[in-house]
């Protein structure tokens, strides 16, 4: 079990409270396994990687309108299975600038110019 399956488990069950479904009503309408979404909200099986079958869920949840919450929910299932969100990688030079990411996130300092393209990536230059 990775901590990032509980995590995005926690986000889903904390959606379809606040939505009002029950495990099994919101599992019927995503056309899903209600053992595997039960799975899903214990963090004990990864989300799924598909963006339409997340995007799905994102209206049965309620929160496919609110452009952003989507794509946080979207972002949050990627990042739990190790995806870098495919609108990243798909901007000009994305690939270049990971490995300065990288080290970054492993508390390695990154190099004045390696900043200065994040930041450059980050604002879409």
């Amino acid at each position: 079990m990775s901590k990032n399956f509980k995590k995005f488990g926690r986000i889903l069950k904390s959606l379809r409270i606040q939505k009002g479904l029950t495990l099994r009503k919101a599992s019927a309408l995503a056309s899903y396994d209600p053992s595997n979404w039960s799975k899903i909200e214990r963090g004990e099986m990864s989300p799924p990687s598909s963006e339409m079958v997340l995007q799905e869920w994102a209206k049965i949840l309620g929160i496919y309108e609110d452009v952003k919450k989507t794509r946080e929910f979207i972002d949050e299932a990627q990042i739990a299975r190790g995806i870098i969100p495919q609108d990243i990688l798909s901007q000009k030079n994305a690939a270049k600038y990971l490995p300065a990411f990288f080290r970054t996130a492993r508390n390695k300092k990154p190099t004045k110019k390696e900043i200065g393209q994040l930041i450059n990536l980050i604002r879409g230059k």
